[in-house]
């Protein structure tokens, strides 16, 4: 039995409760869960119904709770429940309710921990968007692990989901970059406001060899071309390297777009229309101090010239007006001061801060080698960058050690310990399950042990504690993908995949043997076994699945 299940047939009591006394049942919900008690002991289950209908029906919370017990009591699958504290429900199954859990999951496969608790949100999610300045430095590597995790578990919840990466190609950072291309062209040495690093004197040879042409140009003109070529350069190489990390984007949108296609001044008069523009000294200004942010925001320069600001303005728009509720933003540490113009921002346009714009800030990676701080990339020069990272620990370690912690803390990724084939390695000690359930899968078959058909699995057999162990932590899985998806936190999956999944199954299969020893007959409760084994490499393969990491069946 899953816990929807039973917060089903604990639903169904309640039901039976209220008609029997006579009570108003549009006090009932429509649905209820049920949650797993934090002392094994109280139960497998608790349920909090009573407390919670108590003062809308005027019927003592303990007497209410001592009636669904009875009922609950008389439901299949229900061993015993008992009333705890004001009026908690702890709910014991049955062995047999409790393994047919191992069936429901493998039969679902891929789609267990699956849900529509979010269906109908349209979301539109931004993570990366890197300036094509340089390689994507280590913090932007976070965010695609954490930005790619979410995207899946917002999906794997039934949002709609469009990712999205924003591609700066306009502006002064633009302009700094062309203007370092054109110095490592000619031999010189950087702008003092330029970029360094071995990349930037790569990608200048790549544009002569591409446009022999640029070294007979003026230097206004031959800037122009190293812009074009040298940014179009760059941005192919950040979507190799995140493509080789396993990101893609569904949306690649140009910054120069919005100029190109006038949606700068569509959003100035919308936000006009609404009443929050004025004209100071020249300029264009947007009053956000009606809103909370601390300072009025210039658009518009008194030389005609556009901010940033007045692009995120008309970015924001554009992609409310493309259909989506919820834009979601992720952005680095050092952009925590963006939030309060930006939830301004989103109120100017006649929207609800709280519920259209949603701002998700990641804190600050270090690569430790040695135990110190790795400080400079050998090709960036400045900074380190996502190839640095994969190459020192691979795409697996680095996806799970970016996702397991929340992206509001700073982490250090310790090099030596994410390339340890040891259990205290996270990435290992969770794979290290997906192999041994698939290796314990493979010895089934060749010993002639298979799962047999459903109607001849024996969940009753499944009675040990180390069983009942992990039965419970594979029932959490659903309610966590839900958790994680709706608080943004990926590092809840990558927790409970260590802490719950892997940890039990270490303990069951230490206690509980699946193959037959020798010659021994194969029993029924083998197969039971074996059907929890398999459920395990499920719930394993799809939650390393939604933080991008591989289930490998070999280690």
């Amino acid at each position: 039995m899953t816990p929807a299940e039973l917060a089903s047939v604990v639903l169904a009591a309640a039901h039976a409760v209220f008609e029997q006394r006579g009570l108003d049942r549009a006090a009932l919900p429509a649905s209820t869960v049920v949650e797993r008690p934090r002392n094994p002991e109280h139960g497998d289950y608790a349920s909090t119904l009573a407390l919670q209908l108590s003062k809308k029906v005027g019927v003592p919370p303990r007497d209410l709770a001592g009636a669904l017990a009875d009922e609950l009591s008389r439901a299949e699958g229900v061993k015993s429940v008992e009333i705890a504290g004001p009026g908690f429900l702890n709910i014991r199954l049955d062995a047999a309710a409790a393994g047919q859990l191992a069936r429901v999951i493998v039969e679902a496969g891929a789609e267990y921990g699956r849900s529509d608790r979010l269906a109908g949100e349209r979301i539109n999610l931004e993570f990366v968007s890197a300036n094509p300045t340089g390689p994507v430095h280590i913090g932007g590597v976070r965010w695609a692990a954490v930005g790619d995790a979410l995207s899946r578990l917002l999906r794997a919840t039934g949002a709609d989901v469009g990712t999205e990466y924003y591609f700066n190609d306009a502006g002064s950072q633009i302009d700094r970059f062309a203007r370092s291309l054109l110095a490592a062209a000619k031999g010189e040495p950087a702008p003092e406001d330029g970029y360094g690093g071995a990349y930037i004197a790569e990608i200048a040879a790549e544009v002569r060899a591409r446009r022999p042409e640029v070294s007979s140009l003026d230097d206004d003109a031959a800037q122009e071309v190293f812009r074009v070529e040298g940014v179009a350069l760059m941005f192919d190489e950040i979507r190799s390297s995140l493509r080789d990390f396993g990101v893609e984007f569904d949306t690649y949108f140009n910054e120069k777009d919005l100029h190109d296609r006038g949606e700068l001044d569509l959003a100035l008069n919308r936000l006009r229309e609404q009443g929050h523009l004025y004209e100071s000294e020249g300029a264009t200004w947007l009053r956000t101090t009606d809103f909370g942010d601390d300072k009025d925001r210039v658009l518009r320069k008194s030389n005609g010239e556009w901010t940033y600001f007045a692009a995120d303005c008309a970015y924001y728009l554009d992609k409310r007006e493309r259909g989506f509720e919820r834009v979601v933003i992720m952005l680095g540490a050092d952009h925590h001061g963006y939030i309060g113009r930006m939830k301004a921002m989103s109120a100017c346009f006649g929207d609800d801060p709280e519920r259209n714009l949603e701002i998700l800030i990641g804190q600050l990676v270090n690569l430790l080698r040695d135990g110190a701080p790795m400080r400079m990339s050998k090709r960036a020069g400045t900074v380190i960058t996502l190839e640095d990272l994969v190459d020192a620990i691979g795409v697996d370690a680095s996806r799970y050690a970016l996702a397991r912690y929340s992206s509001d803390s700073p982490i250090d990724i310790d090099i030596e310990l994410w390339t340890r084939a040891t259990r205290d390695n996270p990435v290992y000690y969770v794979q290290y399950v997906a192999a041994r359930t698939a290796g314990v899968a493979r010895n089934a078959a060749e010993v002639g042990l298979v799962p047999g058909d459903a109607d001849a699995f024996r969940p009753e057999l499944l009675a040990h504690e180390k069983e009942n162990e992990l039965l419970k932590a594979l029932a959490q899985f659903p309610a966590v993908v839900a958790t994680a998806a709706e608080l943004r936190e990926p590092h809840r999956v990558a927790r409970y995949l260590e802490e719950s999944v892997a940890a039990s199954y270490h303990r069951f299969y230490d206690n509980c043997r699946v193959l037959p020893l020798g010659d021994e007959e194969i029993t029924d409760l083998h197969r039971a076994r074996l059907w929890l084994n398999n459920a395990t490499r499920t719930v394993i393969a799809n939650g390393l699945h939604l933080l991008g990491v591989s289930a490998p069946e070999r280690m």
